[in-house]
C-alpha cells in the first residue's frame, strides 16, 4: 500500500485562534503573541520575530511574533495582539483569527544595497516605503535602513525620492482650495508653541490652516500635548475636516490621520537612536505636508548653541536642501532662521505652555514677550502667502488680529469645535510639588541649555503629568543676584521631583557670567 504524499501548505486547514487583546504598547510595531505550545506554532513552525499575517473578518495586518510561555498572557488556543495591532485590525476580543506566515518584504534586496552604501532609485524607495508602511519590516530591518541612510548621507535626488514615496503611501488630502497653508518647526526648542498662536491668527484672516501636530516623544510637550490641555486632539478625520471647513483651522494630533504612515514607523526607531539626519528630516516633514494637502509651508529653523542646528552654515545647507526638494514636490516654501539660543516663552510642559499661549492671546501683561513676537513674525510671513497681502505688511496685519481679540475669539471657536472649554488657570492645575533652582552668584544669564531644561522637565513628569514641567523665571541677558530663583520645577510625584532635583543639581542648564558673554543671535526675520 503506497503512502499518501505529505501535506502541502495549500492542503492544510488554516489554524484559527481566538483573538486576545494584550495591553502592551509596542509603539508603532504590530506584535502577535503566541503560546509556545499552541497548534499554530507546531504546524507552521513559527519562531520569535517571524513575520505573520493575521486575518479577522476580512481585514488583515502584518505582525512580528513573540513567543510566550505563560498561559496567563495567552493560552494555547489564543492569539494575542499588542495595542497598536489590535486597534488596526478593528476586531473584538474572542473573534476567530487566521494566522499564516507572511510573504517576505520584496524590497529587502534594495535595503541590502543601501546598507552596502549604494545609491537607490525612485522605484527602490517606493518599494521600501510601501513595505515599511505595511509593517513588513522588523525593528531590526527598520533600524538598518535608518542607520544606512544616516551613515551614507542621502543625496538631494534620493531625499526627493524618499519624500515623494512617503507622501504617496497612505491618505492624501485635497481641500479643493488654491491656498492651504501650514507652519512647521524642525524642533529642539522647549516651549516653542508658536503654532497655537499662528493658527488662530491666520484662520481669523480667512486662510485655510489644517494643523495636525505630533505628541512628544523625547520632548516635554508636543503641540498636540499642549492643545490637549484645552481641547480634544484625537479626532476622527471626518470630524477634523468639518472643523477645518467651519473654522478655517484646527490643532489636532496627526497620529490617526494615516498621513505618510511610513514616517510614523520610521520615527519609532529614529528617536531612540537620536538619529535625525538632514535627509530623513526633510523627507519626514515634507511628506506629511504634501499628504495633508498643503500648498504653502513656512519652515522655522532655530539656530543656537544647544539647538538642533548650531551654525549659520549648517542652517543654510539645510535650508537649500528643503528648498530643492519642496520645489520638486511643487510645494511653495518660505524658510525662517530663528533665535534658538534658549527656550521660547516661560513654560516647559503642557499646562505651563498652554498658560503662556493663552496669556498671549488674551494680551495679558504677563504674557512672554518672546513667544508673542516670534508668533507674530511667523504669522506675518504666512499671511504674505496671500496674494492680496503686500510683502512686508503681514506683521502689522497679524498684530492687529491679535491685539483686537480676533485671534482669541478664533482660538476659542476652535477649542469649542474640538470639544474643549475655555482655559482656566486652575483647571487643570499645575503639579503641586515644587522646588526652585537658585543663582549661585551675582551675574548675568549668559546661557540656557535647551536640552538640559527639556530633560529636567521630562524627569519631573512632563508630558505624561500635564501639570509637570519647568517654569522659567529668568531669560538670557537678565541680571541675577546670588540666591535669586532661575526657574521653578513642578512635579506630581515625589520620585519625579527627586529625579528632577538630582538632574538640576548635576547641571542646572543655566550659565552665568558677564554681559559681553551672552551669545549673539543670528535671525532672518
Amino acid at each position: 500500500m503506497s503512502k499518501a504524499p505529505p501535506a502541502t501548505p495549500a492542503d492544510k486547514a488554516p489554524v484559527r485562534l481566538k483573538l486576545r487583546r494584550v495591553a502592551i504598547d509596542t509603539y508603532r510595531e504590530n506584535v502577535a503573541y503566541l503560546h509556545r505550545d499552541c497548534a499554530a506554532c507546531r504546524a507552521e513552525g513559527f519562531q520569535a520575530l517571524a513575520k505573520v499575517e493575521v486575518r479577522v473578518n476580512g481585514r488583515r495586518i502584518l505582525a512580528s511574533v513573540n513567543l510566550v510561555d505563560d498561559p496567563a498572557i495567552v493560552a494555547c488556543d489564543e492569539l494575542g495582539l499588542s495595542e497598536d495591532a489590535f486597534a488596526q485590525l478593528g476586531a473584538a476580543a474572542g473573534d476567530a483569527a487566521a494566522i499564516a506566515q507572511a510573504e517576505p518584504a520584496a524590497s529587502i534586496p534594495a535595503l541590502h544595497r543601501k546598507i552596502a552604501g549604494e545609491r537607490l532609485t525612485r522605484d527602490d524607495f517606493q518599494a521600501i516605503v510601501r513595505d515599511i508602511a505595511e509593517h513588513r519590516y522588523s525593528k531590526i530591518e527598520l533600524t538598518a535602513f535608518v542607520v544606512a541612510c544616516n551613515q551614507g548621507e542621502l543625496d538631494r535626488e534620493e531625499v526627493y525620492f524618499l519624500s515623494d514615496a512617503m507622501g504617496r503611501v497612505g491618505r492624501r488630502l485635497d481641500w479643493h482650495e488654491p491656498l492651504v497653508v501650514d507652519k512647521h518647526c524642525i524642533g529642539g526648542i522647549p516651549g516653542n508653541r508658536t503654532s497655537m498662536l499662528v493658527v488662530p491668527i491666520v484662520a481669523a484672516h480667512g486662510m485655510l490652516c489644517p494643523k495636525t501636530s505630533s505628541r512628544a516623544i523625547t520632548s516635554p510637550s508636543g503641540t498636540a500635548d499642549t492643545m490637549a490641555v484645552l481641547a480634544n486632539v484625537e479626532l476622527p478625520f471626518e470630524r477634523l475636516a468639518q472643523i477645518v471647513r467651519a473654522e478655517r483651522g484646527c490643532l489636532a494630533w496627526g497620529g490617526s490621520s494615516d498621513l505618510s504612515p511610513a514616517d510614523d514607523v520610521l520615527i519609532s526607531v529614529e528617536r531612540p537612536l537620536s538619529i535625525d539626519s538632514p535627509g530623513q528630516m526633510v523627507a519626514s516633514i515634507l511628506s506629511k505636508k504634501i499628504a495633508a494637502g498643503s500648498t504653502h509651508l513656512l519652515l522655522d529653523i532655530p539656530l543656537g548653541p544647544s539647538a538642533k542646528v548650531r551654525s549659520m552654515g549648517e542652517a543654510q545647507r539645510l535650508r537649500r536642501l528643503f528648498e530643492s526638494v519642496a520645489t520638486r514636490l511643487r510645494l511653495t516654501l518660505d524658510v525662517v532662521i530663528s533665535d534658538g539660543r534658549q527656550p521660547v516663552g516661560n513654560g516647559i510642559g503642557p499646562v505651563l505652555e498652554a498658560r503662556d499661549v493663552m496669556r498671549v492671546l488674551q494680551n495679558d501683561p504677563d504674557a512672554p514677550h518672546d513667544l508673542r513676537q516670534k508668533a507674530l513674525r511667523l504669522a506675518g510671513r504666512m499671511l504674505e502667502f496671500d496674494p492680496d497681502v503686500r510683502g512686508g505688511d503681514g506683521y502689522a496685519i497679524a498684530r492687529d488680529i491679535l491685539d483686537s481679540g480676533r485671534a482669541l475669539e478664533k482660538m476659542q471657536a476652535i477649542i469649542r469645535a474640538q470639544g474643549g472649554h475655555p482655559f482656566d488657570h486652575h483647571n487643570p492645575p499645575l503639579a503641586a510639588l515644587t522646588f526652585e533652582v537658585p543663582a549661585e552668584r551675582d551675574a548675568v544669564v549668559t546661557g540656557i541649555d535647551n536640552l538640559q531644561l527639556a530633560r529636567i522637565a521630562r524627569l519631573a513628569g512632563a508630558p505624561k503629568v500635564a501639570g509637570a514641567g519647568v517654569d522659567l523665571l529668568r531669560k538670557l541677558g537678565e541680571p541675577v543676584r546670588a540666591g535669586d530663583s532661575l526657574y521653578r520645577v513642578h512635579a506630581g510625584y515625589p520620585a519625579d521631583l527627586s529625579f528632577a532635583r538630582q538632574a538640576s543639581e548635576r547641571a542646572s542648564g543655566f550659565s552665568l557670567g558677564r554681559p559681553d558673554q551672552v551669545p549673539n543671535v543670528f535671525v532672518e526675520f
